[in-house]
């Protein structure tokens, strides 16, 4: 329990909860989970997720209609949307739009629209707001929804997880549609040091840090508007993940598996197993021994700019399975 409390501070965990914003539109930030729903503990259930975003609706074409398509949870509406995105290639489902409150739906109770994007990173919005009845979520199959966090080290490509992370995802999308990222960057470097392996297993015996194995910095990028976001699904990190510190924009890389860290971090992404290198090359670069809250870290002596920006053709997709970079993606 010390060492989790001692991960704790020297992260820096701050929990708010307040609305984001999605493509431009405000709506409040009641993200009840169908399933992986995160409980006060910050604990995920071991279940696909399937969250989406409360009060929006998504727009695109409809691959099923909701006036002949009915489920009884946004669940089910989500899962029939995953279904029809398994195996190679893209998927013929993206999205779904569900309509759950039986007072506030009426007739349309029940509802689940099977939709796709022409651009699953720049989803059409119809609607946001309180009066919204739908609730929407986003899906990316193989070799989608990755983006390429730029630096001078080479290029991180990070697939997203939005049916686990859905408002997380959306402020992603905001940095998508800015000229720059001035202002993020990566100002901590730690690596495996002698305690964790190439593949990020936890060396027996082996003590947990410092150094920490992890590259952190600040996704606050000057002109964007930045809310705070409240906890999603926090799986366990794995090496490759990439989470929030508390509700951001301080986020951080792991080059190790952290099971000792007890689900504490809102999982958006993972790097590509193959852009691992890039990481592992920030991880050595010269630092300053500081101390935070007690702990010590290793500070960049310069930090290191990165930019988020969006590719032009697949790179493949994450091998979950064999790399355990996330345990309740399920796509």
């Amino acid at each position: 329990m010390g060492l989790l409390s001692c991960s704790l501070v020297y992260m820096g965990l701050s929990h708010s909860f307040r609305s984001r914003i999605f493509s431009s539109a405000s709506f409040e930030s009641s993200t009840a989970a169908a399933t992986g729903v995160v409980g006060g503990s910050g604990e995920v259930e071991e279940e696909e997720c399937c969250q989406g975003i409360d009060n929006l609706e998504l727009w695109g074409a409809a691959v099923k209609w909701g006036t002949d398509f009915k489920f009884n949870s946004s669940k089910d509406c989500c899962l029939a949307c995953k279904a029809m995105c398994r195996g190679d290639g893209p998927c013929l489902c993206d999205s779904w739009v569900f309509c759950g409150d039986r007072e506030r739906c009426g007739d349309k109770f029940g509802e689940c629209w099977l939709k796709k994007q022409k651009d699953p990173l720049l989803p059409d919005l119809q609607e946001a707001g309180a009066k919204v009845v739908w609730t929407s979520g986003l899906i990316f199959g193989n070799g989608e929804g990755i983006v390429a966090m730029e630096t001078e080290y080479g290029v991180l490509h990070i697939k997203l997880f939005p049916d686990c992370a859905p408002l997380s995802v959306a402020y992603i999308f905001d940095l998508l549609g800015v000229r720059h990222c001035a202002g993020c960057q990566f100002y901590r470097a730690e690596s495996r040091g002698s305690s964790w392996d190439s593949e990020g297993n936890h060396i027996k015996d082996a003590p947990l840090g410092p150094p920490f194995a992890l590259i952190q910095g600040t996704l606050e990028a000057q002109g964007v508007t930045f809310n705070k976001i409240p906890m999603e699904a926090c799986p366990s990190i794995r090496r490759g993940s990439v989470a929030w510190i508390g509700s951001g924009p301080e986020f951080f890389i792991s080059l190790a598996n952290h099971n000792e860290w007890n689900r504490a971090y809102t999982v958006f992404g993972s790097v590509l197993p193959e852009d691992m290198e890039v990481a592992e090359k920030i991880a050595q670069l010269p630092t300053n021994l500081d101390v935070w809250n007690n702990i010590k870290v290793s500070v960049l002596d310069k930090p290191v700019s990165l930019w988020v920006k969006r590719i032009t053709k697949s790179h493949g997709d994450l091998d979950i399975k064999s790399n355990e970079n996330m345990d309740a993606t399920g796509s």
